[in-house]
């Protein structure tokens, strides 16, 4: 990407000075005129600093840019003053059986700096059109995240201490400077004589280990794990210090360093003072005009065969000549439009899940057909069914980004997973006539164990299978019904579906080793009160017993047999309620004692 940026830059400053000179009728020369232009827009971290050690993620960058051009408004002076943020891309904690490793941040979790920059810039503008190319070079004051990630050792009083420092920064300094350069193109719309908008792409970078006094690279220090670690793993402690450490970590830490790096893309507004002169040149003589296929724009919408429906998220490639236009389709199923195509023979190919749609050829001839857009459609087949989830509050709906879902399938017990994106969405694809059940699977988080199937459904009318994923926070007092939980009549033993539901609660115990709960049982109130409240204890003792053998410890757990003593709703006693009414109240719930 970056050197892309400054070969287009190059090039157009080569292009468009070529062409004022051959012009037939060059355009009158101006006074120079002086702009400044404030942008906003979209920062891209690149390489070691988006990856490892930087893991610096997406951000914004503002600021404002100030050309002096000179007479001709052609080439000019430039200074750009810019601000950057990316946040850093934070890490899981990780549980093993007598402790946790967790990560501390020191101070706020991002990369912060300021770009001051000052270099030439060339102008030539077509019309209301006006293409720009700057370089600049100048002084980025930086500002780097701290943090630590310690390994901490269960205590039998009192909290678990810090005892090893496996994964650190240590920059010299958190705030510091470094040399920067600049590269890029901006595209202006004139509105009037003063105003205009515009879009503009760079790349920035730093330079260099140091600036003056100050180190300029961002430090970080870890100890590299040998294996990974489960939560069955148990570090040895004896006094102050750990003595199997060396089983699961390198004995010497691995020093990494990064400049900073990022493409960025922009929009803003600019104001020229004085007036500007907009003159459009005179075409040269031509005296053997040639008469050719005008071009045409390329459109091309793929659809599901199965149902005709409009897919996003699919790859569409338009080729010619070992030229690719590549574009994700969006929510119409429309790739990106290929603007004024010259004639020639074109293939369009599509890819999505892995599964690639059968070619589709634009031929020569379709450019002399009339209209100015020349349109394809592209079917791709995928027998199986797309699941689209949304992870929401199981209190107020509201989306919930960034957690993290496990979806299994019931037949062969194979797992997936994926973590929710920013609008809070997951996908997952589903075989035909197959069962799945999914969870959430975060720490300090909770969901129920809800079930999928795609059985009895036709693949040819329905392509999509909706579902929304509550979540809840494991806050002391919280209250949460487990769905789909099931006994034989009159008996408490546990059955392989409800296992499948304790299953979820036990992963949530070993992610949250300082949860303890309540699991209750309830029932409905026919049969004597009694005999309900044996009946409920002894289930409800049976899932404890089920998690206990599972390696969660007793004491973390109670169990509580309710009987028909807290009803949902007023099917009493003698109360005649239909089945559905009576199923609301034979229930197993969980209430979070401590956390």
């Amino acid at each position: 990407m970056k050197r892309l940026i400054f070969t287009l830059a190059m090039v157009l400053i080569a292009g468009l000075s070529w062409a004022q000179v051959a012009s037939n009728n060059p355009k009158p020369v101006q006074k120079g005129q002086l702009q400044i232009a404030a942008f906003g827009g979209l920062s891209m971290p690149q390489g070691n600093y988006k990856g490892i050690p930087g893991r610096a993620k997406n951000g914004y960058v503002g600021g404002l840019a100030v050309d002096q051009y000179f007479k001709g408004n052609k080439w000019g002076i430039g200074v750009d003053g810019r601000f950057l943020n990316h946040d850093i891309r934070k890490f899981d904690s990780v549980f093993f059986d007598n402790g946790y490793i967790a990560t501390d941040y020191i101070n706020h979790p991002s990369f912060q700096h300021i770009a001051v920059s000052i270099g030439p810039t060339y102008k030539s503008d077509f019309g209301k059109i006006e293409l720009e190319a700057f370089l600049r070079g100048g002084v980025m004051f930086q500002g780097f995240p701290q943090y630590k990630q310690s390994v901490f050792i269960n205590q039998a009083v009192g909290p678990p201490v810090s005892m090893f420092d496996s994964y650190y920064t240590n920059n010299p300094k958190r705030i510091t400077k470094a040399w920067m350069g600049l590269g890029g193109l901006r595209m202006s719309y004139k509105i009037n004589r003063n105003w205009g908008v515009f879009v503009q792409g760079d790349y920035l970078r730093s330079f260099g280990k140091s600036f003056g006094s100050d180190s300029s690279e961002f430090h970080l220090t870890g100890y590299n794990l040998k294996k990974s670690l489960t939560p069955a793993d148990v570090f040895t402690v004896k006094g102050d210090r750990i003595t199997n450490l060396n089983d699961y970590f390198e004995e010497k830490p691995v020093v990494q360093k990064t400049y900073v790096q990022a493409v960025n893309v922009a929009v803003g507004v600019k104001f020229t003072f004085g007036k500007s002169k907009v003159v459009v040149a005179k075409p040269k003589d031509i005296m053997s005009p040639v008469v050719q296929a005008q071009p045409k724009d390329i459109l091309v919408v793929v659809k599901d065969k199965q149902t005709g429906q409009a897919l996003s998220g699919v790859t569409v490639t338009i080729s010619r000549n070992g030229g690719d236009n590549v574009s994700i389709s969006n929510s119409n199923g429309e790739a990106e439009r290929l603007v004024a195509a010259e004639r020639g023979q074109y293939q369009v190919t599509a890819v999505k899940n892995g599964i690639a749609a059968a070619p589709v050829l634009i031929s020569e001839a379709e450019f002399e057909k009339s209209g100015k857009v020349i349109y394809k459609e592209i079917f791709h087949d995928d027998p199986r069914f797309t699941l689209i989830g949304e992870t929401v509050s199981a209190s107020d709906n509201v989306k919930l980004p960034g957690i993290s879902t496990v979806l299994t399938n019931t037949t062969s017990n194979s797992n997936m997973s994926q973590i929710s994106d920013t609008e809070a969405k997951f996908v997952y694809q589903l075989e035909q006539q197959s069962t799945y059940t999914i969870v959430a699977n975060q720490a300090g988080k909770f969901s129920q164990t809800e079930e999928v199937t795609t059985k009895g459904l036709n693949r040819s009318k329905t392509l999509y299978v909706s579902l929304k994923l509550g979540i809840n926070n494991l806050n002391a007092g919280t209250v949460i019904v487990l769905k789909n939980i099931y006994y034989d009549f009159d008996k408490s033993n546990i059955r392989s579906d409800a296992a499948r539901i304790l299953d979820n609660v036990l992963n949530v115990m070993i992610q949250n080793p300082t949860l303890n709960i309540e699991l209750s049982s309830h029932t409905d109130s026919r049969g004597k009160d009694g005999y309900n409240m044996q009946l409920s204890q002894k289930r409800a003792e049976a899932a404890v017993n089920y998690l206990v053998g599972k390696g969660i410890a007793r004491t973390r757990l109670e169990a509580k047999g309710y009987g028909e003593t807290k009803l949902l709703n007023n099917c009493e006693n003698g109360v005649a309620c239909s089945e559905e009414a009576h199923q609301v109240n034979r229930r197993t719930e969980i209430k979070v004692l401590k956390y």
